[in-house]
């Protein structure tokens, strides 16, 4: 695309924002608060408060909302959310329009400035700008494993609003992990995806450096953004299988629209990272440095969200992946079906991939929340009646309970099953990927899993879980177009299985101070692999799993962290 359809399409995107009543910003906060949003969800199954869960990250303006509302309505809770409540206060001040004050701070200045040391952090508020700088920094040690090893980030971030709706925020860490890279594209965990680098001095581990940083323009029934950051789509409590926001942040522009009560939209156009080399592009003189070019990779995904009920969220979207070409205009339309304008602008070519998603989710009955989300990679009419073939499909259903019949007590489950080749595709520019990282659920096609957990918070901001985990992972399949015998859609579902993940943990966590949190676990895993196919099950489990978790394993984690 020239630099004048650029300009274009940054000035029309301009023109059309300050068409509006504007007011308030739009901060995103991060989805590794987890916490947060476990106590999101609490508020809104005893029915205090109505959000959209499948739909993450939320604004810290509109976290704050929920909490001020939460706190309209204190005599409904128990003393324990209470507590909890006035924590989280505490900790999005500055989006109620104060400046926190805590036994941590040392300076202030009328309500302009706030300096606080427990823990650090700087804040400032006038009637034209407002802001809030602070250090990130945790450390986390893993011991009683194949390997015993630690792994710290630290970093910055800052948080500033200015007028009544722009919003700028930015956050950097730097993650060491010297003993342990605990994330690899195919590893099949949980822990935030990285593009590493060998460790400075050599070294068994990695490094990785992230930026998220994001400025965005609001009104008063939507906003748009330019943003390097996280998603999360679909309802989940242990892994979503739309958009999971395991992979490397990436830019993206950002639309989101409430112009009715009953209705949500939810639209991004990403730059992905393809990892594949353009050799026509690159150049690999014989005595000098090479210097290599990617080949392009996008992706543009929308989810509306209808409210037919009060509580009850039914949400549908489609998104499609890109590349070798420039930014191609059709996707950046919000509302278009992508599969049907595939059908012209890409005719007889395949530089594209497909996908389309429902999530429901239903608050309605008190203390109860049930969900269910269905990814269509690939479907076919003609499958449905074919007791021998199968559309490219995932599922994932889960409950949960809470404040019933014991307050302060929560009961969760889910299961998530997905067929052979879903999220899968056979061109390195349309992959279901960034940085090689599914952005889909993270066991990924051919597999499984029981989730269970029950949590307990029993005073002030103490949080006691037991959880476990079953997982399995069939044949490892390959996307070859054009396969016979058998067909990609006629591959056996689940019938050898090379990878078996069996977990019971138990975990505490505990907010002494804003913002600043210590934790421990203790986990009792048995993560096995198989020799089926031409791999042995060493290479299964090199492939799959980290060092530390290979076998039979007792894990003691224990750490603490500031910032997310």
């Amino acid at each position: 695309m020239n630099k004048n359809i650029h300009k274009f399409l940054f000035l029309f995107f301009f023109a059309i924002i300050n068409c509006f009543n504007l007011h308030s910003q739009s901060a995103y906060h991060h989805i590794s608060d987890k916490n947060l949003y476990m106590f999101l969800d609490e508020l809104a199954g005893i029915h205090i408060i109505d959000i959209t869960s499948g739909i993450k990250p939320f604004t810290r303006v509109k976290i704050a909302e929920y909490l001020q509302e939460a706190n309209k309505n204190r005599e409904e809770l128990s003393n324990s959310q209470k507590s909890r409540l006035d924590f989280w206060l505490k900790e999005f001040a500055l989006e109620t329009g104060q400046l926190k004050t805590s036994k941590g701070q040392i300076y202030q200045k009328d309500s302009i400035l706030s300096v606080h040391l427990l823990t650090p952090e700087i804040a400032y508020k006038d009637s034209l700008f407002t802001a809030l700088m602070r250090p990130v920094y945790g450390y986390r040690n893993f011991s009683g494993g194949n390997k015993d090893f630690w792994v710290t980030y630290g970093g910055a971030e800052v948080i500033s609003y200015i007028d009544k709706n722009w919003a700028v925020y930015a956050s950097l860490r730097d993650n060491y992990q010297p003993g342990q890279r605990l994330a690899q594209p195919k590893y099949f965990t949980q822990e935030q995806g990285g593009n590493y680098k060998g460790l400075t001095g050599g070294g068994a581990g990695g490094e990785f450096s992230e930026m998220r940083v994001g400025v965005t323009y609001t009104w008063n029934w939507g906003s748009f953004g330019f943003i390097k950051d996280h998603i999360q789509w679909g309802d989940n409590q242990n892994g979503s299988n739309i958009f999971s926001g395991r992979t490397p942040s990436f830019p993206m522009i950002k639309l989101y629209a409430n112009p009715a009560p009953w209705l949500e939209f939810n639209y991004y156009h990403g730059w992905l990272v393809s990892q594949a080399i353009d050799s026509a592009r690159s150049y690999f003189p014989p005595d000098a440095r090479s210097r290599t070019v990617q080949r392009t990779k996008y992706i543009a995904a929308n989810m509306f969200t209808f409210k037919p009920f009060k509580r009850l969220h039914f949400s549908i979207g489609n998104s499609i992946v890109y590349g070798d070409m420039d930014v191609q205009p059709a996707y950046l339309i919000p509302f278009a079906f992508y599969k049907s304008i595939v059908h012209s602008t890409h005719w007889r070519i395949s530089f594209q991939n497909n996908a389309m998603y429902i999530n429901i989710s239903s608050r309605q009955i008190k203390h109860l929340h049930l969900y269910a989300t269905y990814f269509i990679d690939e479907f076919s009419i003609k499958r449905v009646s074919d007791p021998d073939r199968y559309n490219f499909t995932g599922f994932k259903g889960g409950f949960s309970i809470n404040d019933w019949p014991l307050p302060n007590v929560y009961l969760g489950g889910e299961y998530t099953f997905s067929n052979p080749i879903t999220f899968l595709h056979d061109e390195p520019t349309t992959t279901f990927e960034s940085n090689l990282y599914n952005l889909g659920h993270y066991l990924t096609d051919n597999a499984e899993e029981y989730y269970g957990t029950l949590r307990w918070h029993p005073i002030r901001t103490l949080k006691l879980a037991v959880f476990c985990v079953y997982a399995r992972k069939g044949n490892y399949y390959e996307y070859i177009r054009g396969q016979r015998n058998p067909r990609v859609d006629e591959l056996p579902v689940l019938e050898d299985i090379i990878w078996e993940k069996k977990n019971l943990g138990f975990e505490a966590v505990y907010y002494p101070l804003p913002n600043l949190r210590i934790f421990a676990s203790y986990t009792m895993s048995e993560i096995n692999a198989y020799d089926i196919d031409d791999k042995t099950g060493q290479e299964y489990l090199d492939m799959f799993t980290p060092e530390y978790l290979h076998g039979r394993t007792n894990i003691l984690e224990i750490g603490f962290g500031m910032g997310f």
